[in-house]
């Protein structure tokens, strides 16, 4: 585990290594879980159906294999170091290519590093992946704070704005000067951020996931096109209990997730069966069993259930009480009492978000919900392309796709 060593700015090696008594533990948990009744024949629409987390819950506790995967992940060069009192933890995957160009990965919630496994490969040694050598980027995958290994939380204040100070600081002290940065969901956040702070630095942006909101302007939701119109109505009709839960009571919630790993395997699995397509499939038929039990392995061995929920809180209602968002990172306050961040109805708000100038590109899934008059309103929007498949995680669902697309992109940059 990573330990909070404030004064510390040097780059040190890690190793993941979960002691035997906490599998243990784990494994008693699982066993000895109190199971709730439910009413017949609602399948998934009021939540995660107790058939078939009984049968997840049994598979991670008899069949999945922690020491495996831990190994596997261990087989990639790991570090952990702290910037400005944050520990921060990340992969740091050189490729054999001399003049690759240094790219950061940023992952969301309820993601982390290992989000990107299936990308690492292709993405830094193209040559042994059937690509041309001139696409090969240096890979730099943090855990973002709060999440993971990147713990404890440095405290109060870590926003999209402020990790991403943190991350272009780690950036340096790992000696590079220019760099891209991909990013989803909360890292499509965070990437944008740091093109806003460091623009001399970051050549390039590369979203999927992306959220897109109004702010209230006149004839914002006028003649928009057919997709933008279908995306706008996903995402107000969007199920956002976790949202709402994240972003305003993190720590009451964080006690059931942290105390029950059945809680926490419940949690997370129902965001992956939202949020990966088909809709109507089971997660694991989008993304492997075993890679999802790892994400919410380690989440329950890091016990960070309530700190990558803090992200959320900043961004929505600790921005909302204290400056009404005119940093863009209040999603639809309209002004009169600071404490609706969450809605996503727009409604009268009078700031315009600061506009990035580093080139953007967006990758739209057909689960996503980005308007792309909104998002070219946001950022310096270069590359649009649109896909007739794949859900929010495409580095574990479409990872071909996510990278064919990366690579386009940067190669334009150099």
């Amino acid at each position: 585990m990573a330990q909070n060593t404030a004064h510390d700015d040097t780059v040190r090696p890690f190793r993941i290594a979960i002691a035997q008594d906490r599998i243990d533990d784990l494994n008693a948990r699982l066993a000895n879980a109190r199971w709730p009744g439910e009413l017949p024949g609602v399948g998934w629409s009021r939540g995660v159906p107790v058939g078939y987390l009984k049968e997840l819950a049994d598979y991670w506790r008899a069949s999945y294999d922690w020491r495996e995967q831990e190994a596997a992940l261990n087989a990639h060069p790991q570090f952990v170091t702290t910037v400005d009192g944050q520990n921060l933890h990340f992969l740091h995957v050189r490729s054999p290519e001399p003049d690759a160009t240094p790219l950061m990965l940023l992952h969301g919630w309820p993601g982390g590093f290992t989000d990107f496994l299936d990308v690492i490969g292709p993405l830094s040694d193209p040559r042994s992946h059937g690509g041309d050598p001139a696409d090969a980027f240096h890979l730099i995958i943090p855990s973002l704070p709060g999440f993971g290994f990147s713990t404890p939380l440095a405290g109060p204040g870590m926003n999209a704005a402020r990790m991403a100070e943190v991350l272009d600081q780690l950036m340096a002290r790992l000696g590079y000067r220019r760099y891209g940065v991909q990013g989803y969901d909360t890292g499509s956040w965070v990437a944008p951020q740091l093109g806003k702070q460091a623009p001399e630095r970051v050549i390039g942006i590369h979203l999927n996931a992306m959220i897109t909101f109004p702010i209230g302007a006149e004839g914002e939701t006028d003649g928009l096109s057919e997709p933008d119109q279908r995306r706008w109505q996903r995402l107000q009709h969007a199920n956002d209990g976790y949202l709402q839960c994240n972003a305003k009571r993190p720590q009451t919630v964080a006690y059931g997730l942290h105390d029950s790993p059945v809680g926490q395997l419940a949690w997370i699995v129902e965001k992956f069966k939202e949020l990966t397509w088909p809709e109507e499939g089971l997660p694991e038929e989008s993304i492997a069993r075993d890679r999802m039990l790892t994400d919410v392995s380690l989440y329950w061995f890091t016990g960070t259930a309530g700190s990558a929920a803090q992200v959320y809180y900043e961004e929505m209602s600790a921005t909302a009480w204290t400056d009404s968002g005119e940093d863009g990172a209040d999603w639809g306050n309209d002004g009169t009492d600071g404490n609706d961040g969450a809605d996503w109805s727009g409604g009268g708000g009078d700031w315009t978000p600061q506009r990035g100038t580093v080139p953007t590109a967006v990758l739209v899934s057909a689960h996503d919900v980005s308007v792309r008059r909104w998002a070219e309103r946001d950022h310096n929007i270069t590359a649009w392309t649109e896909l007739e498949e794949g859900g929010h995680f495409l580095a574990m669902e479409a990872p071909e796709v996510l990278t064919a697309d990366v690579r386009s992109f940067f190669r334009k940059l150099r």
